[in-house]
């Protein structure tokens, strides 16, 4: 595969407009990564999306709400763990907080009491973790099944994967099957919660590959910054240099409003 993504990479443009937006997308392995979104398409087409409208159409939204609750409290243990490594002790705590609670007084996470106790949900993730200790993202990366992604993100959720107890329950106990279901329903989830929206992007996108890349590269900037605003730009408080005479045959500034011309 990596062999096929090097011959496969896209030559920089030569126009310098065009080859800051081909810096800005980031995407040098794009006829690779094509390739694979169309291979993951084609599985969505035949299996993923008939498949998640059978359960929306047997599940009706409160019940699908409560079963997402709960896989997502299962994965708070990897949230506190993150959040201790990014050196962010409270957001940790919260999340050991809501775990505790969700997982006894919320019935497994099937109902989320924590957050009416004031102990909001909160993000945290292996690449997220490689992020704060300044490891580079690498290429914009489609990878088969998963989507839209990156090296960084791809060793993160391996990481997150290695390092979640109930992976080594499930191994101990034997309960692999559990562990397959859980990940299989997630997936159905996030399927469903997107299902509208994607078809609405694949109707009305004039590159449909372009438009989901930079939605998900703007999603996961997001999620990076835990839902902080983006850093301004080098020079965003540069005073403009308005020394600089006015070219030769340019016409003149006109005066402010209300003020008279000189005569």
């Amino acid at each position: 595969m990596l062999a096929a993504m090097l011959i496969g990479c896209a030559t920089p443009p030569g126009n310098p407009a065009a080859r800051a937006a081909f810096e800005q997308a980031n995407d040098p392995l794009e006829p690779v990564n094509r390739k694979i979104l169309d291979f993951n398409m084609f599985l969505d087409r035949i299996l993923l999306k008939p498949v998640t409208k059978v359960y929306i159409a047997i599940l009706p939204e409160s019940a699908r709400d409560a079963v997402e609750r709960a896989l997502d409290n299962m994965k708070q243990p990897v949230v506190v763990i993150n959040n201790a490594l990014q050196g962010r002790p409270s957001h940790a705590g919260i999340a050991a907080g809501r775990f505790l609670v969700n997982s006894t007084v919320g019935l497994a996470g099937f109902v989320d009491v924590a957050k009416s106790w004031g102990l909001d949900k909160q993000s945290g993730d292996f690449g997220q973790t490689l992020y704060v200790w300044g490891f580079p993202s690498g290429p914009y990366l489609v990878l088969p099944v998963l989507g839209p992604s990156n090296p960084r993100d791809g060793l993160g959720m391996a990481a997150d994967s290695y390092i979640d107890p109930f992976s080594y329950l499930a191994s101990a106990e034997g309960l692999d099957d559990i562990q397959i279901t859980r990940y299989v329903l997630d997936g159905i989830g996030q399927r469903a919660r997107v299902i509208d929206v994607l078809d609405d992007l694949q109707k009305h996108s004039l590159d449909f590959y372009a438009q989901l890349r930079s939605l998900s590269q703007q999603h996961r900037a997001a999620e990076l910054r835990h839902g902080a605003a983006p850093p301004p730009a080098p020079n965003f408080y540069d005073v403009p240099d308005t020394s600089k005479p006015t070219p030769k045959g340019s016409p003149p500034t006109a005066p402010p409003r209300g003020s008279s011309p000189r005569t």
